[in-house]
Order: C-alpha cells, then structure tokens, then sequence
C-alpha cells in the first residue's frame, strides 16, 4: 500500500504563486506514474497534470497549461506541482495519486492509492 501526503496549500491571492508537494510514505514514486486532480465544491474530480512512471511524459490540463508546472527530485521521492498566476477559479482541494498503469493518466479510475488533499485557495 502506498500512503501519500500532500503539503504546500494555503491562501493566496490571484496572480500569486503556490507549489504542492507529495511524498510517498517510506518508498519512492519511481515505480509509479503519478498525478495531481483537483476538486472544488459541488464539482467533480478533475485532472490537473500526470507525469508517467518513467518520468518522460508530462501533461496538462488546458485549463493550468503554461501556468502550472509539475516536477519530481532526483530520486522521483517527492514530486512537486509549481502553481503561477493563480486564478479564484483553481480554488479547490489538490490531490496526488499514484498508478501502475501507464495509460489513462487523466482518468480518477486509473489511480489506486490516493493523498488526504491539501487546500488551495485563490482569492480575487
């Protein structure tokens, strides 16, 4: 089982900048491809970016493309989600996953162990 604890939330007003952290318990996420979803109230799950086991693919949703950076340390240990030009609509709680699937990224469904979230906040 991999327990996943996300950190870095907080207030921030629009156009400042926050940066998500996410570490695996006792083991490291090279073996994994891991992504970040964000929920807002009343809204479902949605996909932010993913990065694959091997570490050379990254994407992102459209909505955070250019604004929203996802990385990892050397050792794929903790992996990072840079968030610039924050907007009140990114407002909502950010989650890390992890899969062993190397398709699907963008799917809830193809993520196994999930973080408790950490809570982003962007006020206008």
């Amino acid at each position: 089982q991999v327990q996943l604890v996300e950190s870095g939330g907080g207030l921030v007003q629009a156009g400042g900048s926050l940066r998500l952290s996410c570490t695996a318990s006792g083991r490291s996420l090279s073996n994994y491809a891991v992504g970040w979803f964000r929920q807002a109230p009343g809204k479902e799950r949605e996909f932010v970016t993913s990065i694959t086991r091997s570490g050379t693919d990254i994407v992102y949703a459209g909505s955070v493309k250019g604004r929203f950076t996802f990385s990892t340390d050397t050792n794929k240990s903790t992996v990072y989600l840079e968030m610039n030009s924050l907007k009140p609509e990114d407002t909502a709680v950010y989650y890390c996953a992890t899969s062993r699937s190397a398709y699907g990224l963008r799917g809830v469904t193809t993520y196994d162990y999930w973080g408790q979230g950490t809570q982003v906040t962007v006020s206008s």
